[in-house]
């Protein structure tokens, strides 16, 4: 069982954003910007390529929604998204909150981040989520 598979499932803790049956979202522990969140499919897929497109569609959907509340609760000109893909062998999109393009660089990582910053953090954006209507903000 892979990483996040063992954060969805509750083994491992993960400060959610957002569940639905389908999609969930969790804060990155190795933010490159406070509010980085990754959404994530359920289902354990390696290769993004490789999700049918009606979960594409879903994970893509609740990026964007999720998206509006990270720029809802911080400060930014745009949410970038990624999709890389090497970090963990579970498809998932990276959001992050930015002012320009070095807010994506991934050797800014922070690897030690506040866990009580964290916990802010994710209330700030389910907090924005609900304000904007959706119940799946948790």
């Amino acid at each position: 069982m892979g990483l996040f598979t063992r954060i969805i499932d509750g083994e491992l803790p993960g400060r959610f954003v957002w569940r639905d049956p389908e999609v969930v979202a969790f804060l990155s522990i190795n933010p490159l910007r406070p509010g980085h969140t990754l959404v994530v499919p359920r289902a354990e897929i390696d290769n993004w390529v490789d999700m049918d497109a009606a979960l594409t569609a879903n994970v893509f959907e609740v990026a964007r929604r999720v998206a509006r509340g990270i720029a809802k609760a911080f400060p930014c000109r745009k949410v970038g998204v990624i999709v890389a893909g090497l970090e963990v062998p579970h498809a998932h999109v990276h959001l992050v909150p930015i002012t320009g393009l070095h807010d994506l660089d991934f050797d800014r990582q922070d690897r030690n981040p506040d866990p009580l910053a964290l916990d802010d953090a994710a209330e700030k954006i389910r907090t924005a989520l609900r304000s904007l209507g959706c119940a799946e903000a948790g």
